[in-house]
């Protein structure tokens, strides 16, 4: 037992986990505070579970479309306690598998939550340690509103405790959270209800996006409440009675609040380890991680970062390179950042949004998008929409932004983020021969 290790981790979610091992793998004594299971929000309520719902999702609009193909139609029941208690026993090998490779690290497993004493003490449990540096890596939390009821709702986490199908939901929120879990529920088939407060949803990506993703869950049968918002939660028996802004009320079985989530921090005792908070509540960090406190660094979700978990990983790999591996340069780098939205259909971006591009670049921006159906949708009855979108800068065309909805879109987009981040210009895509048929292939055969 170590109470002085050369680095001590608080948060063992993607970004602690990270640099734990990596600066343990450059010979440095490292030990890590988690409360919780391993994995943090990613591994137990976030990407993980998320996406192997979002296969449930599409295996359900699989067996709808599949006698567009030639297939009987067919009755099937869902299973979702089944599915719920294999996704769970799953999350559980994760955790041990992550419990095993701090071990085989020789990473110290402390168990408890750590608060600091003073800016170089980190008390958990009766125990004090005076590590050389400390890395701040809690993760984040989902935020609820203060209005009436507010707690009668569920947290996105509370959507991965449900034992059951609720029937009739209501989503409020207009991110990437709140399209994914609004589209699982639909597919497995809920009646839902998405309520947004502005009138797109995924506003803070491409206009193309949302507007293609809006259509899709109206076809859907997603019912959504635009410029709308919820005014107060009622217990109604075993239902809800949910009171929108303009007087209209919604029987639920379930609400869920997936409108945003917050650095969890405020148990960790930061004023007394003199660290200081951004404008949005965030730990301020600069680009080398470090906070208002040389020796103690931030990263993931408890930072202004995006909140996505390889930026967490490549932070957190990085900065122990950089302390322990002798990579003096190495820091987090987000150029040309991809990402995905795991809705029904899926997004793939890369980069600048349209409306990003020009509000920077103004009027040297240029953009060349389509829609399609792709073939797959040929022999189906609702032919699902695609589209496409480049922006591109300068009279190089220097690719800036990618942007793709429809089947495929969340496959597709990794390779693209190479391209884009070695300096790929609109002419080579343009001389990129296509893979055909595909939806990738729209990309390099834009007009």
């Amino acid at each position: 037992m170590n109470n002085s290790p050369d680095l001590l981790v608080i948060g063992g979610g993607s970004g602690g986990i990270a640099c734990a091992r990596r600066a343990a793998q450059h010979g440095a004594q490292v030990a890590i505070i988690e409360s919780g299971p391993l994995g943090g929000t990613c591994v137990n309520v976030g990407c993980v579970p998320k996406k192997l719902m979002w296969h449930a999702g599409q295996l359900a609009h699989a067996l709808d479309e599949a006698p567009g193909y030639g297939f009987a139609p067919v009755t099937v029941r869902h299973d979702w306690a089944g599915l719920v208690e294999r996704r769970e026993a799953y999350l559980r090998r994760l955790n041990g598998i992550y419990q095993n490779n701090l071990e085989s690290d020789a990473v110290e497993i402390i168990r408890g939550h750590g608060a600091f004493e003073d800016p170089r003490t980190v008390v958990v449990g009766g125990r004090r340690l005076q590590p050389q540096r400390i890395l701040i890596a809690t993760g984040g939390e989902p935020l609820i509103p203060d209005l009436p009821g507010a707690e009668l709702g569920l947290s996105s986490d509370g959507f991965f405790a449900l034992r059951q199908r609720p029937q009739r939901v209501v989503v409020v929120g207009a991110g990437y959270i709140a399209a994914e879990l609004a589209g699982v529920l639909r597919a497995l088939g809920s009646e839902v209800h998405l309520v947004l407060r502005h009138g797109r949803i995924l506003r803070h990506f491409d206009g193309l996006l949302g507007e293609v993703l809006m259509q899709e869950m109206r076809d859907a049968g997603i019912v959504l409440h635009t410029d709308s918002g919820i005014a107060e939660l009622r217990q109604q028996g075993a239902a809800l009675d949910v009171g929108l802004r303009d007087g209209r009320r919604l029987p639920a079985d379930a609400l869920i609040w997936a409108i945003g989530r917050r650095p969890r921090i405020a148990a960790l005792g930061l004023a007394a380890a003199g660290v200081e908070l951004d404008g949005s509540g965030h730990i301020a960090v600069d680009e080398w991680q470090a906070t208002s406190q040389p020796h103690i660094h931030a990263l993931g979700d408890v930072t202004a970062a995006p909140a996505l978990t390889p930026v967490a990983i490549q932070a957190g790999r990085r900065l122990a390179d950089r302390l322990y591996g002798g990579q003096d340069g190495a820091k987090l780098d987000t150029h040309m950042l991809p990402t995905v939205v795991f809705s029904h259909p899926p997004i793939g971006t890369i980069g600048l949004s349209e409306e990003e591009a020009r509000a920077r670049h103004g009027d040297a921006v240029k953009v060349y998008q389509g829609r399609f159906k792709g073939l797959y949708s040929a022999l189906l009855e609702h032919k699902i929409q695609s589209a496409v979108k480049m922006v591109v800068l300068g009279p190089e065309e220097t690719v800036i932004g990618l942007h793709s909805i429809g089947p495929g879109a969340d496959e597709m987009m990794q390779g693209f983020a190479v391209a884009m981040r070695l300096g790929a210009t609109k002419r080579d895509f343009d001389g990129t021969i296509a893979i055909h048929p595909s939806a990738a292939e729209e990309l390099v055969t834009l007009r």
